[in-house]
């Protein structure tokens, strides 16, 4: 099925008239992301689950929608009422608290490092990883403990081994001067910075087997 037969069948049977090829064009190269109506009437004319649309999850609503439950379910699951859980996913922000945050995790089967994006401590960890590896990792064992619940041994070798790793990169781009090694070697300390969360979460998997 080409754009033009997905957008048909959207307009036709679920009754989406603005709904073009070229949007349909536009999802497809993630240019655009479905509403929930859009999601639910795409999924029809192609035959399949929303959450095989969607791959990978990575927001609220996704997670929710892979999992094939209603936004009703998790909010009652939850202990939240409808419309406040619903604007959450709205806005791709969660505000609960803690009790509700581990009961969105058991009934979304959420993974830790998926649990930490979508309560959204992503860029907090990030901050404090970047300062663990710049600096001295040993300060920041407690706060990076505080945002991902994790053994604290586990944290002190993952951080000694992150600072190390991005510190010998640093070094060795000072000690090739100006030259196209130290390019190189500067170009990927600053692409480890930019990663480091998923830095971080290849190593604390690689650590735990």
């Amino acid at each position: 099925m080409g754009p033009e037969h997905v957008a048909y069948g959207m307009r036709a049977s679920y009754g989406l008239p603005y709904v073009t090829p070229d949007l349909v064009a536009a999802w497809e190269r993630g240019l655009a992301e479905p509403s929930a109506p859009e999601l639910t009437a795409l999924a029809g004319v192609l035959w399949c689950s929303q959450g095989d649309l969607i791959g990978s999850p990575r927001t609220l609503r996704e997670h929710r929608v892979a999992r094939g439950l209603a936004t009703e379910d998790v909010a009652r699951a939850v202990g939240l009422e409808l419309l406040a859980y619903q604007r959450m996913e709205e806005a791709g922000e969660w505000r609960g608290n803690e009790r509700q945050a581990s009961a969105l995790a058991e009934i979304l089967e959420l993974s830790l490092p998926d649990f930490i994006t979508v309560t959204g401590r992503d860029d907090k960890l990030a901050e404090l990883l970047r300062s663990a590896v710049t600096t001295r990792w040993q300060a920041y064992v407690r706060p990076v403990g505080k945002t991902v619940p994790l053994d604290r041994r586990l944290l002190e070798n993952v951080l000694e081994e992150m600072h190390t790793d991005y510190q010998g990169q640093m070094m060795a781009s000072l000690s090739w001067g100006e030259g196209p090694a130290a390019s190189e070697a500067g170009e990927a300390g600053r692409d480890f910075l930019d990663g480091i969360v998923g830095q971080f979460w290849s190593m604390v998997q690689r650590s735990t087997y």
